[in-house]
């Protein structure tokens, strides 16, 4: 089991006490990064948002530098809004990375769940689906062409004809997952090419998100692909013990799912409907180390996933709190989690 970490490199709209501004908020992110590797996790990733509320609109250019201060850890978009972006630039970016980090970068492609980056750079919201499949495909194309020059043609783009695409990454090819929210079709699509699969869930009961990885390994199965890996990412906060973790992280929390919860008609969050989702069966992975890995274990009898990634920086969490509950992560949930993994696996095998 790979454990990691996301963040959306959140920062502070209003400046009252406790403020991060954009400037503090990346240098805080390189070094959350930073330790992420030291203590042995994994995977970190970076999502890209075009919103005064985040800091993060060329996660490519921040994990180049993260690239430099790190030696393991793998580094990847989380996600990569591919229906807007050009995906000979993403490739070019992200093989830029790979090549700085010696092989440690991966894409996390998705739709998005914000929707400013289309008027942004002249996309129209009716092809909001088109537009990810025929650039999925184009990325794709370029990640196996090696050094050939690459043919493709499609309605959303210029054509290229015999075209050379540099620099070429460390890995070949470099790894490219779908990232989804609970759309069945990107799914089926995941399985379908052959890619791993990240289910994002940050509310309600994971379980009933089940039926999603199952119907990714079916899709997989049916074009002729071998199992594929499948990443669980969600929100979540470790401190030593759980009541720290929960006064530590519910108000930025309450505060950023509040806010978008304007935005898309749902109710403020109180701290009643907070700790019902901290429970085993919630989506909050909020606790002491023994709880979060207990939590990530019974997630992983449902969902038999190989990756887990935990958001745990929201809002103007922090900074210090963040560093604890990222040194927690790797030094007492990942060893617990791992282990039990593998000893499950070693007795199905």
């Amino acid at each position: 089991m790979e454990m990691g970490l996301y963040t959306f490199a959140d920062v502070s709209v209003d400046k009252g006490p406790g403020h991060i501004g954009p400037h503090q908020r990346l240098r805080n992110l390189v070094e959350e990064i930073e330790l992420a590797d030291q203590v042995g996790l994994d995977v970190f990733g970076l999502g890209e948002h075009h919103r005064p509320d985040y800091a993060a609109s060329a996660p490519a250019v921040i994990l180049a530098a993260a690239a430099e201060r790190t030696s393991k850890i793998k580094l990847t978009s989380a996600v990569t809004v591919l229906s807007s972006e050009d995906p000979v630039r993403v490739f070019q970016q992200f093989a830029t990375v790979d090549l700085l980090s010696g092989g440690r970068a991966e894409i996390m492609a998705g739709r998005g769940s914000f929707i400013e980056s289309f008027p942004l750079f002249g996309y129209d919201l009716d092809d909001y689906d088109e537009l990810f499949a025929e650039k999925l495909d184009l990325l794709l194309l370029l990640r196996l062409r090696q050094p050939e020059p690459v043919t493709w043609s499609g309605r959303h783009r210029a054509a290229l004809v015999d075209q050379p695409v540099h620099p070429r990454p460390v890995q070949e090819p470099i790894p490219v997952w779908v990232a989804v929210g609970g759309n069945p079709q990107s799914v089926v699509r995941a399985g379908a090419l052959g890619l791993p699969l990240a289910l994002a869930i940050i509310g309600g009961e994971p379980e009933r998100f089940a039926p999603l990885a199952a119907l990714h390994r079916r899709a997989a199965a049916q074009y002729g692909h071998g199992p594929l890996a499948v990443s669980i990412n969600g929100h979540g906060f470790v401190a030593d013990t759980s009541q720290a973790a929960a006064d530590s992280f519910f108000p930025t929390y309450a505060e950023v799912m509040t806010q978008l919860g304007r935005e898309r008609g749902w109710g403020a969050m109180t701290r009643e409907q907070f700790d019902a989702l901290t429970g085993l069966r919630g989506a909050l992975a909020v606790g002491s180390p023994e709880q979060v890995a207990e939590k990530i274990l019974f997630q992983h009898e449902v969902f038999g996933h190989q990756r887990y990634l935990m958001q745990s920086s929201l809002g103007a969490a922090p900074h210090r709190e963040v560093l604890r509950s990222i040194e927690l992560l790797g030094t007492e949930v990942a060893p617990v989690v791992r282990a039990e993994v593998a000893r499950r696996t070693s007795a199905t095998a």
